[in-house]
């Protein structure tokens, strides 16, 4: 029996930041729709989770190296905003553990030795976007029961270094997400909200900040991988035979 048509990937791992990218004008959503036919995207944001909580997920979504089916072709790993939680959240993480946990996932799809050994994947980090403490804290006071104020600016940014660092030790190109929103504000607090709708999670015009930098990072350090060189999967209406449609697709 033939196998399935199938068409390689771009696999998505992080928190809720990611798992909102489906929203309207989201990165992911944005994503896809430029690489139709070409890569599909494949978002696995999982809302609520730190990396060690995520661990166990991305050992079973990243194909082995044995896996015959669709290669990923570029994997985007995105956390730090729940690992960043201030003691005693659940979701708090030291940084030495959430650094690691980033490492062993770069060191799965790179090691030769690895049964997630994937040569064909390039990868791209994301850090985590700046926290507005007021807005947050106003969001997380208005539930029942109120709950006190678990992220802070300074303990966010540990994180954001620890990403940018990582990425310059393995080589791996690092798309800063809070120094870009940060400048777009003009250093005024109050125009967080702009980007960031509860202090935490990004609006539209957050997303198209990520967006625009993704694919440019995407341009410049994996060109082959850019949406506008990349050919169809499938060919364009006019190149077929009309009479006979699957002639291509049997050769």
């Amino acid at each position: 029996m033939a196998s399935a048509k199938v068409i390689d990937t771009i696999l998505l791992i992080g928190d809720s930041l990611t798992q909102g990218g489906w929203q309207e004008g989201g990165f992911a959503q944005r994503l896809a729709y430029v690489y139709a036919r070409k890569l599909d995207v494949v978002n696995r944001g999982l809302s609520g989770y730190n990396s060690e909580w995520a661990m166990p997920v991305f050992e079973q979504i990243f194909p082995k190296k044995a896996n015959t089916g669709p290669k990923v072709r570029l994997l985007v790993i995105w956390f730090g905003a729940n690992d960043s939680c201030l003691s005693p959240s659940p979701q708090h993480l030291p940084l030495d553990l959430f650094a690691s946990n980033i490492r062993q996932m770069i060191s799965m799809v790179r090691s030769p030795d690895s049964a997630w050994y994937s040569p064909e994947t390039e990868i791209i980090l994301i850090t985590p976007p700046p926290i507005n403490e007021q807005a947050r804290a106003a969001d997380l006071a208005s539930r029942n029961p109120p709950i006190a104020l678990d992220r802070s600016v300074a303990n966010s940014k540990l994180y954001v270094d620890a990403v940018t660092e990582i990425g310059r030790e393995n080589g791996i190109p690092v798309v800063d997400m809070h120094d870009p929103i940060w400048t777009a504000t003009g250093g005024d607090p109050d125009k967080l909200a702009e980007y960031l709708n509860d202090g935490l999670h990004l609006t539209k015009a957050g997303y198209t900040i990520l967006y625009d930098r993704l694919i440019e990072t995407i341009k410049k350090s994996y060109p082959e991988l850019h949406h506008d060189v990349l050919p169809l999967v499938y060919k364009h209406w006019t190149e077929l035979d009309w009479k006979n449609p699957r002639a291509y697709l049997e050769q």
